[in-house]
């Protein structure tokens, strides 16, 4: 391939129906900016028509590649899989649902090759229709973990782009459990940011569930930091405190004969006690289920199918 190609990387989770119009949309936009490129689109177990689209377009339009993974392995390890495959000199990972809007790769382009940014980061200006109860929520994510980890992810997304080397660096770090964003971040290199609006979904909805987005949330923590260990070592320090502190005023009344019958304190203490010690029992078991899984060193996706272009195929 030439030099200063673009890898575009899309994962793709029963987008079937909007396929075919977004990537004529981003070829378009390549085209347009005479930027070199390939693009890779990763059927994440999709349960429709998905694979058969991406295959459509590979037969038919030039410099796109379909990876088809066997079963749904998360967007997370879908974006691994087309780093892996990528064969440019750096590559952009964005979404299907074009909520990353496409005009703004050009400028992402621009800034890499002639300015010398390693990675170029997408950063939202605007985060959409979004609601109340998710925009509290990613915020106090984003606070907690630049807190515990020095990691600042306030309003950044997928949408960046990856010089060679940052993807080499990224493609180095061995676990199993990855976290595309923050790991993009840890690895340093000189990066600059760019903000876009997110856009509007033409068709269907988010696969992302309230659930989905808490998993993701206690991933990211801790993936890159130990403070939920550490806070519920510190709880529990204050815990014993407070109760040699009350184990001194009882045995001072009992003493002097003024000692009550105290139900609802030792009621109210024992579900304190209870809840802490469950709390710390789970944040300890997530942080073992994170060393079981990183054991175990399952390969992140398994790939099922791959089309490529004809006249590539040829070529090679």
């Amino acid at each position: 391939m030439s030099k200063k190609v673009l890898s575009v990387i899309i994962p793709v989770f029963n987008e079937n129906e909007m396929i075919q119009k977004n990537i004529q949309r981003v070829k378009s936009v390549l085209q347009d900016a005479n930027i070199p490129h390939e693009i890779i689109l990763i059927d994440d177990g999709s349960k429709d028509n998905s694979w058969s689209e991406i295959q459509n377009c590979v037969h038919t339009v030039p410099d796109i590649k379909g990876i088809k993974l066997s079963r749904n392995f998360g967007k997370e390890n879908a974006l691994c899989a087309g780093l892996d495959q990528a064969e440019g000199d750096c590559c952009i990972c964005m979404d299907a649902d074009m909520q990353h809007p496409p005009e703004v790769i050009p400028r992402m382009y621009e800034l890499w090759k002639n300015e010398g940014f390693d990675i170029v980061e997408g950063i939202k200006q605007s985060r959409g229709k979004e609601s109340l109860r998710y925009k509290v929520s990613a915020g106090i994510f984003y606070k907690i973990l630049h807190k515990t980890s020095g990691i600042d992810l306030n309003n950044a997304s997928d949408f960046r782009l990856l010089d060679r080397k940052a993807i080499n660096a990224w493609k180095a770090m061995p676990e199993k459990q990855t976290f595309f964003r923050g790991m993009s971040s840890w690895i340093g290199f000189s990066r600059t940011q760019v903000e876009f609006i997110v856009a509007d979904r033409e068709i269907g909805t988010s696969k992302w569930s309230f659930i989905s987005l808490v998993k993701l949330a206690i991933k990211g923590v801790t993936s890159y930091t130990a403070a939920p260990l550490y806070a519920s070592a510190f709880l529990g320090f204050g815990l014993l405190v407070a109760f040699v502190f009350l184990l001194g005023q009882t045995i001072i009344m009992k003493i002097l004969g003024y000692a009550a019958g105290g139900f609802t304190t030792v009621i109210a203490l024992q579900l304190v006690i209870g809840g802490t010690l469950m709390m710390s029992v789970g944040v300890i078991g997530i942080y073992i289920e994170k060393i079981y899984e990183e054991v175990k060193a399952r390969p992140r996706y398994i790939i099922e199918n791959i089309a490529e272009h004809l006249a590539k195929k040829n070529n090679e």
